[in-house]
């Protein structure tokens, strides 16, 4: 029945300038509703994204109603860092993970790597990728510290 999420949203202050925080990322830009509502393609035709002007934007943050993960291959979250940098975005602390480089969260077979950062209201984004968990590892560690683990086991990073 579901085949993937259609649609997310989050509240913003400043409708334009959330517009170009978010077409900075490589969103594209669909409509506005009422010079409030702003809807953004993440992957054209499959998934967007509303962004709702609102006076109450500052709700004590909580991962349920003020974060977006977007998906991202390995080989751009390896990049992320830098390009968020480029651009001038500030990858966060997440996890007890400084944002100097994405970190992976293993569970059971699978694990997901990831980073965090906030956007222009506080909203918490993330890039985040699902990796393979050959060793059954449990323990989050930096990015570069899985690979050389699974490097190190004879295992290479996909």
């Amino acid at each position: 029945m579901i085949l993937g999420l259609y649609e997310a949203h989050l509240p913003v202050r400043d409708l334009q300038q959330s517009i170009a925080f978010y077409t900075g990322l490589g969103l594209t830009l669909d409509h506005i509703v009422d010079e409030k509502i702003a809807f953004l393609w993440i992957v054209e035709e499959q998934s967007w994204f509303g962004l709702w002007q609102a006076d109450q934007v500052g709700l004590p943050y909580h991962p349920s109603i003020r974060h977006i993960a977007f998906q991202v291959s390995l080989d751009g979250l390896r990049e992320s860092v830098h390009w968020l940098k480029e651009r001038g975005y500030t990858p966060r602390k997440a996890f007890g993970f400084e944002g100097t480089e994405p970190f992976v969260m293993p569970i059971a077979q699978h694990a997901h790597a990831k980073i965090h950062f906030n956007d222009p209201d506080g909203n918490s984004l993330e890039f985040i990728t699902k990796l393979d968990n050959p060793l059954g590892a449990k323990e989050y560690m930096y990015l570069s510290e899985w690979e050389n683990l699974l490097n190190d086991r004879g295992f290479t990073l996909k």
